[in-house]
């Protein structure tokens, strides 16, 4: 039998958990051969409804999970791990400046990257979704310098999804059909999301639009700030696509892109692709080989505004990049 995969959920008793552990757990994401241990992570007052979903996990009687951990320690909840979803952060509350949610989220980042670099996996693959989640993934890894920084990604995969959703409904055909969107930056409402280079039943997404005026004004914010408005419609944030987005980002990092198609990925930008700064944390269009090595897409012409619209997620990355470091001292 293949030996079992240990994977990490840290926030395993909130919403995107819910969803995220069934998904993992029912072979969605690594395989339906491949055996998993499950080491659920959470803080202890929210150990009484991780227990709870012990007890559905049980209920499931899902094959392929052969051990279940929950615990509050992050030591055991890392420990051999081999894929981590870190996506328990602390939530922007009502008056609460970025500054003030950078603190919280430092702290708790900063404890997670340093247990990830003393008992993980050195191989480990670490996802961050918990927001402000491109900086959360650059502080985490900053705390884990024993682990490669391109172990840790960033997910604009629900970004994407989004993208792809609202090009298939604009043109009226099947989801599958569209490939090659981008997500450009910061998973906030700076991103890009850029139609330009996609493609629909293989032709050009723009010329099967046929509506420039659509994709600028339309597409792009509808994209941008569609977290805020299924928070508005919900009363709750998005958490069922989130955690298919999750696991969608590492389905692709395990086993790999499809030729001749990319997906969107937040990682560490080394300021020599497409203008992008240096030292973030940045979304850029990726390939991803069969032994989970990604690489940039090279060589997309990118036209003034979308240069313009680089800038500006770019600016506000390096801003929150500064941010953390002077909270960090």
């Amino acid at each position: 039998m293949t030996e079992p995969l240990r994977v990490v959920v840290t926030g395993a008793a909130g919403q995107i958990g819910y969803s995220l552990v069934y998904m993992i757990a029912c072979g969605s994401v690594f395989g339906d051969e491949q055996p998993l241990v499950l080491q659920l992570l959470d803080i202890a007052p929210a150990m009484g409804v991780l227990n709870g979903l012990l007890m559905e996990l049980d209920d499931c009687a899902f094959p392929l999970v052969k051990q279940v951990i929950a615990t509050a320690d992050p030591l055991e909840a890392f420990k051999d791990a081999d894929a981590a979803f870190l996506v328990g952060a602390f939530p922007r509350l009502p008056g609460m400046e970025r500054k003030d949610l950078l603190t919280k989220n430092i702290d708790i980042f900063r404890v997670q990257g340093g247990a990830i670099d003393q008992v993980a996996k050195k191989s480990i693959r670490v996802l961050v979704v918990g927001n402000p989640a491109n900086t959360n993934a650059a502080i985490c890894s900053h705390y884990a310098p024993s682990i490669p920084k391109e172990n840790f990604s960033a997910m604009t995969r629900l970004d994407h999804n989004r993208a792809m959703s609202q090009l298939a409904n604009k043109a009226g055909v099947e989801v599958q059909t569209v490939k090659n969107v981008i997500i450009w930056g910061n998973h906030s409402s700076t991103q890009f999301p850029d139609a330009s280079h996609a493609t629909i039943n293989g032709q050009p997404a723009p010329q099967v639009v046929k509506d420039d005026a659509w994709l600028n004004e339309v597409f792009v914010p509808t994209v941008q700030k569609r977290g805020a408005a299924v928070l508005n419609a919900r009363k709750a944030s998005s958490a069922m696509s989130a955690a298919k987005a999750a696991c969608d980002h590492m389905r692709s990092l395990w086993h790999g892109t499809p030729q001749g198609e990319w997906i969107s990925m937040g990682v560490f930008s080394e300021g020599q692709h497409y203008g992008a700064p240096n030292g973030v944390m940045f979304s850029f269009p990726v390939t991803i080989g069969k032994n989970k090595d990604w690489k940039i897409v090279e060589g997309l012409e990118l036209s003034d505004y979308a240069k313009e619209m680089l800038k500006i997620t770019g600016d506000e990355l390096v801003s929150e990049k500064a941010e953390a470091m002077e909270i960090l001292g």
